[in-house]
C-alpha cells in the first residue's frame, strides 16, 4: 500500500537525518519504528504524512508516486488517508471534547446524510474507545490519558488508509501508556487501518507486527 523507496532528508543544523531509507508498508501492518531523540523518526513520519518532503528518493502510495504532490494535493491526500496523532494532543481548549473531534470533518465538503453518518460514527468511536461521557467536557477538564483517546478518536473520523502516530503514549503514565497502545491495536484491527507508530517504549513495539530501529538513517531490525 505505501513503498518509501531510498529517501533522504537534511537539515542545515543537523546533517543527514534520513539516509536512502527504505519501508514497505502493507495494508492493515501494524509497525514500530524505535530510535533514539534526534534520530528522524518524526522526520520520517512527517514525509509519510507528506508535512515534510525529502530531499531525494520517491513515495508511492497504492501504486502512484506523491513525492511531488503540491500543496493541495498533499492536503487532499492527508485529508482522504492519513491520520495523525502526537505526542501532544493539541486539542483546542476553547472547544468541547466533541467539536474538538468534528473538526477535521469542516476541512472537507459533505452532504447533510454524510454528516448524519459520521456523527454516528464519531459516537461509535467514543463509544469504543471509553470517552462518549465525556463530549461536553473541555480539554481542560479531563485527563491525559483521555486526551490521547480523544486525539486518536479525532484522528479517525475521515477513515483514514494510515495511522501516524508520533510518541502518542510518550507523555502518560504507564498505565495509560498500556491502555493507549491496546487501544491502538483495537482500532486497527476493528478498522483495518494500518498503523505506522514511532516511539521509545518497548512495550507498545513489542506488540506491534514490525519492529524497526532508525539507525544512521537506515531502517533495520
Amino acid at each position: 500500500m505505501l513503498s518509501i523507496k531510498n529517501i533522504s532528508k537534511s537539515f542545515t543544523q543537523r546533517g543527514t537525518v534520513l539516509d536512502n531509507l527504505c519501508l514497505e508498508v502493507e495494508m492493515g501492518d501494524t509497525i514500530a519504528i524505535m530510535g533514539p531523540s534526534g534520530s528522524g523518526k518524526t522526520t520520517l513520519m512527517n514525509i509519510i504524512g507528506l508535512l515534510d518532503k525529502p530531499d531525494t528518493g520517491d513515495i508511492l502510495f497504492k501504486g502512484g508516486s506523491i513525492s511531488n504532490f503540491s500543496e493541495s494535493e498533499s492536503a487532499a491526500y492527508r485529508n482522504m488517508n492519513i491520520g495523525f496523532v502526537f505526542q501532544d494532543h493539541l486539542l483546542l481548549p476553547y472547544m468541547n471534547i466533541y467539536q474538538n473531534i468534528f473538526l477535521p470533518l469542516l476541512a472537507a465538503k459533505h452532504s447533510n446524510i454524510q454528516y448524519s453518518d459520521k456523527r454516528l460514527y464519531i459516537n461509535e468511536l467514543m463509544i469504543q474507545s471509553g470517552i462518549y461521557d465525556l463530549k461536553n467536557k473541555f480539554p481542560s477538564q479531563i485527563s491525559g490519558g483521555e486526551a490521547q483517546r480523544v486525539a486518536l478518536v479525532r484522528a479517525l473520523v475521515n477513515k483514514p488508509s494510515v495511522l501516524l502516530a508520533d510518541e502518542p503514549t510518550g507523555s502518560l503514565d504507564a498505565k495509560n501508556a498500556e491502555s493507549m497502545g491496546e487501544l491502538l491495536l483495537e482500532m486497527n484491527r476493528e478498522y483495518s487501518i494500518t498503523l505506522i507508530l514511532a516511539t521509545h517504549s518497548n512495550d507498545i513495539a513489542n506488540k506491534m507486527s514490525k519492529k524497526l530501529h532508525l539507525v544512521d538513517g537506515k531502517l533495520v531490525l
